[in-house]
């Protein structure tokens, strides 16, 4: 199914908007320009067309005009008027940029040049034209039907006047001259929209934002191939539009990375499949104002969490990974979402969401992943979809994880004696002598009602006594206490999930707030 549509192209150095037509097809969004096309006759380049008008009594040239030097922009054919001379030539189109008149060059001529040059032309005016494939949106030309009999104003003003020369003119000729008619061999022109980029949406990313800023484009976005080829900035009339248009692209861009990693998984084995992969931002630390977040490409897949700064196409290009963790020892935590009434919904306790950040930025749909030695990166996405997906697919690969695991053992201290401490997802807790390897003590993940912990190495961990209802306190001291805190976290969720899988998903911020939003 192909979408199409208007929309604008927004160049920032110039800050001018042209008209563009978009085509989304599954795999592809192809960016169309207007263009006049020699379609029958002798085969010369359609660029220049020089074209002779014999002003009539009734109607003059048949056109109006528009632009000039003194706005930057060529003076352009803005109107053509049904059955006059412009219009019976067929070689005249609205967009037309009038490059000479009578042999004489207009092209950095002002308006009122060019109107008096052809007021005074006399009786056959030859003009040269080349279509404006980039006519500034602010000339207000009327897309029309791709022809020349399109006079339909785009019924917005513009705050250039339209120089009617319908109008007589200083014609010394008072008897009808022969109108402007195309004669049998001359070539045949058309106005059709062309394609000049297409962007292939397979592993591309969308940005709303002004290059690493915080800034939200208004109603505007732009769409990144994977080998760097941009669209430009896509401006959009309305909000709607917009949004409408950046969630067709999203839906497509997704259903291809769903594809590739079904095409990954193929080649895994059942315990290193693919569950989610996709594009976020990651905010830099300590970053400076001019580049904030940069792209990265997450993974999530069989025992590790990637981040990449550009995507695995083939198999050799996840050990190229720029981090790697270990699923069981991450903690995902949702930062940031907005709510329908416009206002932030952030680190409400009731709701869980975490804020350890600094969260002046003004991104919506934040996530951070907290990794070991009290390490952390935050990311943010542009839908609030996708950080529903995000949430879910951690869950879903963590809770994997630890059925596959099934225990993780760490080594640790207590006064003194090395020890090991087993995370174990059917027996729970066990803390063993690691050299005589003599049970000390064990607990089941019931019977853990609390622990505190230093921020460093050391923690104390809470146990009842299931005969006395005595609480128990065990003190470790561990090398990375960050990621043994997160494997506990992992095996108790993951424990929970296969008790109560409905219990698990009441909990999700995300869904449960973009479903209803």
């Amino acid at each position: 199914q192909t979408k199409t549509g208007i929309a604008l192209l927004y160049d920032e150095v110039s800050e001018n908007a042209y008209d563009i037509r978009l085509k989304l097809t599954k795999e592809v969004l192809t960016i169309q320009k207007q263009d006049v096309v020699c379609v029958s006759g002798s085969d010369h380049s359609a660029n220049h067309r020089t074209v002779t008008l014999r002003r009539q009594p009734v109607g003059g040239l048949g056109l109006s005009i528009k632009g000039g030097a003194e706005h930057k922009v060529p003076v352009v054919i803005s109107k053509i008027f049904k059955d006059q001379a412009a219009e019976q030539t067929g070689m005249l189109f609205i967009g037309d940029a009038i490059i000479q008149v009578n042999g004489i060059n207009v092209e950095s001529a002002t308006h009122e040049e060019v109107v008096h040059l052809l007021r005074n032309a006399g009786d056959e005016v030859t003009i040269t034209v080349q279509y404006l494939r980039e006519a500034p949106s602010f000339l207000k030309l009327p897309l029309g039907s791709p022809g020349p009999s399109s006079d339909h104003s785009s019924g917005t003003s513009s705050p250039l006047f339209d120089s009617g020369l319908h109008l007589n003119g200083n014609s010394t000729n008072t008897a009808p001259s022969s109108p402007s008619s195309p004669i049998a061999n001359e070539p045949k022109y058309e106005k059709r929209w062309l394609d000049t980029l297409s962007v292939p949406l397979s592993m591309a990313r969308i940005s709303r934002y002004k290059t690493g800023t915080d800034k939200l484009r208004s109603n505007a976005f732009e769409v990144l191939a994977l080998d760097g080829v941009s669209t430009g900035i896509l401006q959009f009339y309305t909000a709607q539009e917009s949004a409408d248009w950046l969630r067709a692209m999203s839906t497509n861009i997704s259903d291809l990375t769903l594809q590739n990693m079904k095409m990954a998984n193929k080649c895994c084995s059942p315990s290193d499949q693919v569950i989610h992969m996709g594009w976020v931002n990651e905010r830099l630390e300590g970053a400076d104002s001019s580049q904030l977040y940069k792209f990265k490409f997450l993974a999530l897949k069989g025992s590790s969490f990637y981040i990449f700064s550009t995507p695995p196409v083939s198999t050799l290009d996840w050990v190229r990974a720029e981090k790697i963790y270990n699923l069981c020892e991450v903690l995902f935590k949702i930062h940031k979402l907005w709510l329908a009434d416009d206002c932030w919904l952030q680190a409400n306790l009731y709701l869980g969401i975490h804020q350890d950040f600094d969260l002046e930025d003004q991104r919506p749909y934040c996530f951070s992943v907290m990794v070991g030695h009290g390490k952390s990166h935050y990311f943010n996405v542009e839908l609030g979809s996708e950080l529903a997906v995000w949430e879910k697919s951690f869950q879903r690969a963590i809770f994997l994880e630890v059925q596959r695991t099934g225990s993780k053992t760490y080594m640790c201290s207590w006064q003194g004696d090395t020890l090991c401490f087993t995370v174990d997802f059917a027996l729970g807790f066990t803390c063993f002598d690691s050299k005589t390897k003599n049970v000390l003590w064990r607990f089941k993940f019931s019977q853990l009602k609390g622990s505190s912990d230093d921020g460093k190495t050391r923690v104390k961990l809470l146990f009842q006594n299931l005969d006395t209802k005595q609480i128990e306190t065990k003190e470790l001291e561990f090398q990375d206490l960050t990621a043994v805190l997160h494997c506990i976290h992992s095996f108790i969720a993951a424990k929970v999930a296969s008790v109560d899988p409905v219990f698990i998903d009441s909990q999700s911020i995300a869904r449960k707030y973009m479903y209803s939003n």
